[in-house]
């Protein structure tokens, strides 16, 4: 037992394995029911596999998190690449605990700007500028309504704009 234990316990194995930087702590953490890690630190999100490589995703990178208690099913999306699949990662575990709403302060704390861009009707597609937990260079993404084709000239040119304004509301031109 740890007296004053800050941070969940994570057995030393895992965190050797997850091949942390320096200095960087797990904040919340839960097992998964094949006997994989899931760690949130400052920075990222990490998942240990029982074997294999470790997988990092910076906060910046992580769209959205949500837990299912029907399937027991952790589903973390990430953020994709104009007109790609967001790549999606989904783990079996019993209870998150404190590691769901911890992934979504997290991600919340990158979102600097969202901007809404109607193309159609009710149609549209956000624009969302989302910066690293240090303070780093903002990174913009498009989240594009369902339905929209990436490759339509018309949502291409509606999307540079609404990204045109965004950053001139930051100050960034």
């Amino acid at each position: 037992m740890r007296l004053f234990a800050r941070g969940p316990v994570v057995p030393d194995e895992v965190l050797r394995r997850a091949g942390l930087p320096s200095g960087e702590k797990v904040l919340a953490a839960c097992p998964t029911r094949d006997a994989s890690w899931l760690l949130g630190t400052r920075t990222a999100f990490v998942a240990v596999p029982a074997e294999g490589e470790p997988t990092r995703i910076p906060w910046e990178r992580v769209e959205s998190a949500d837990w299912s208690r029907e399937d027991e099913r952790l589903r973390v999306n990430e953020v994709g690449d104009f007109g790609h699949l967001r790549p999606v990662h989904i783990f079996t575990v019993d209870e998150p605990a404190t590691l769901l709403p911890f992934v979504r302060e997290r991600v919340t704390a990158t979102v600097v700007l969202q901007r809404r861009v109607t193309v159609r009707g009710r149609q549209g597609l956000t624009v969302i500028g989302r910066r690293t937990p240090d303070g780093g260079e903002i990174t913009w993404a498009y989240q594009l309504d369902p339905g929209l084709d990436p490759d339509d000239p018309e949502v291409r040119r509606l999307a540079e704009a609404g990204l045109r304004a965004a950053a001139e509301e930051l100050g960034l031109s």
